[in-house]
């Protein structure tokens, strides 16, 4: 009661907070530059109600209230029910059996940001995270399909219908959609056969555009064929055959334990609801699951936010910081009452690693499978494609991972486009948009 009454109280599981919302007016929720993405609004007949007045853009990160609570709203709860404006204002509302002004949650979102990367992701589902590597504050949160936090009265009802029965568009996919991680996967891959072998420098591979890996057939896109490529080539140039050769030479093992030091089938350093990504390759798995594992396909899942984190540590010196979405808490009147600082979850890898990767992945960027985005930007990238099949019928998924400015990291953005073979908007395009954005 003495040391940790604010802390019980503030956790979104405490009913008790609801109360406060007898004499305080819900504070507003507000963008890093500006823009109010929720507040309440109080009508005529002097109902007050939450106003979302950018509709589905934020619907995921910010959630919704009244008939539950989501999102910000959940998890900023309780500092949106307090009130610390002037005493003197206080107790002149309180004598007018008036409600208090409510405080701010200033977030770490950017709009500018966020309406570049919802903008380029048109009509496609899909989900983005941009977080910048040396805070973890998340910049951007997109998940699509999405729904309008102003009419949950017809979200709702949409749900409980026939047709909407089985939709997911209350799930956010950016930290709870379970993605096959395609090629972006190969940058595990790479690190596991590089602390397996020291020489990975002599490392060669001799590309035909498909082989038998294990019993199983391993193609290039389209059947590329490569021809002889180093390990930098084989990264940028994302060569199926290649990182099957790799992936079949690791000790099974081992792999496992590069997978699960980069939080595969760990619990995350995020306070918001996620699903847990895994990887199931052990030291006991069947020699032919790992020409595809190696590749980013078999049975590993993995979210946005995940990828996202993973890039985070390679930007940041194989440091990781714990991602977070509430910057500081503001009373009305613009004063700070709380600021929430960066925090260092550890080490993923070691700074050596982690240049290393960089370098490779600038090569995807300048001559690889993404330079057709970036080799011509006036912004250096280091990052990586993917395509995910994600059924028998060819169609696709398109990832974009990576950072910006890689001597001095300035943005991380992890990217799924669901069904690129149908709708043709990649993951890389997305990320284009938000690069541009920010280095406008």
């Amino acid at each position: 009661m003495s040391f940790r009454a604010e802390q019980v109280i503030a956790n979104s599981r405490n009913l008790r907070q609801d109360s406060f919302a007898d004499v305080v007016e819900r504070g507003d929720i507000i963008t890093s530059d500006g823009e109010v993405i929720a507040t309440s609004t109080t009508d005529e007949e002097g109902n007050t109600y939450r106003s979302y007045p950018y509709n589905n853009m934020f619907a995921h990160v910010v959630g919704y209230e009244g008939r539950g609570k989501a999102g910000l709203e959940l998890s900023g709860n309780f500092y949106m029910l307090r009130s610390h404006i002037n005493i003197f204002e206080r107790v002149y509302m309180q004598l007018s059996e008036e409600k208090n002004r409510g405080d701010n949650v200033i977030t770490t979102v950017s709009y500018k940001l966020q309406s570049a990367a919802y903008n380029a992701m048109g009509g496609c589902n899909g989900a983005v995270v941009a977080i910048e590597p040396s805070t973890g504050k998340i910049l951007v949160m997109i998940s699509k399909p999405d729904y309008n936090p102003n009419n949950m009265d017809n979200v709702w009802a949409y749900l409980d219908s026939e047709e909407g029965r089985e939709s997911s568009i209350l799930l956010n996919r950016a930290t709870q959609g379970m993605y096959a991680p395609g090629s972006t996967f190969k940058i595990v891959t790479l690190l596991s056969y590089i602390r397996e072998n020291p020489d990975y420098t002599d490392y060669t591979y001799t590309c035909n555009g498909s082989e038998i890996f294990n019993g199983v057939d391993i193609h290039c896109s389209n059947d590329r064929v490569h021809g002889t490529v180093s390990i930098g080539d084989s990264l940028a140039y994302s060569c199926n055959g290649s990182f099957a050769t790799m992936g079949t030479s690791l000790d099974y093992g081992k792999y496992r334990d590069t997978a699960e030091e980069l939080l595969f089938n760990c619990e995350f350093p995020y306070d918001g609801i996620y699903n847990k990504s895994y990887f199931e390759i052990s030291k006991n798995s069947r020699s032919d699951e790992i020409p595809q594992t190696a590749i980013g396909q078999g049975n590993t899942q993995i979210t946005p936010l995940h990828n996202a984190m993973i890039v985070s540590a390679i930007a940041n010196g194989g440091v990781l910081m714990k991602p977070y979405l509430i910057d500081r808490i503001e009373n009305d009147d613009g004063a700070k009452v709380k600021k929430f600082g960066s925090k260092t979850y550890g080490n993923l890898m070691t700074n050596k690693e982690a240049q290393i990767l960089t370098d490779y992945m600038k090569g995807v960027c300048s001559y690889g499978t993404a330079s057709g985005y970036f080799s011509g930007t006036p912004y250096e990238v280091a990052g990586k494609t993917g395509t995910a099949e994600y059924d028998n019928q060819g169609h696709c998924n398109s990832w974009f991972v990576g950072f910006s400015n890689p001597d001095n990291p300035d943005l991380v953005v992890s990217v799924i486009m669901e069904d690129y073979s149908t709708y043709g908007i990649t993951g890389a395009s997305v990320a284009k948009a938000i690069f541009d954005a920010y280095y406008q």
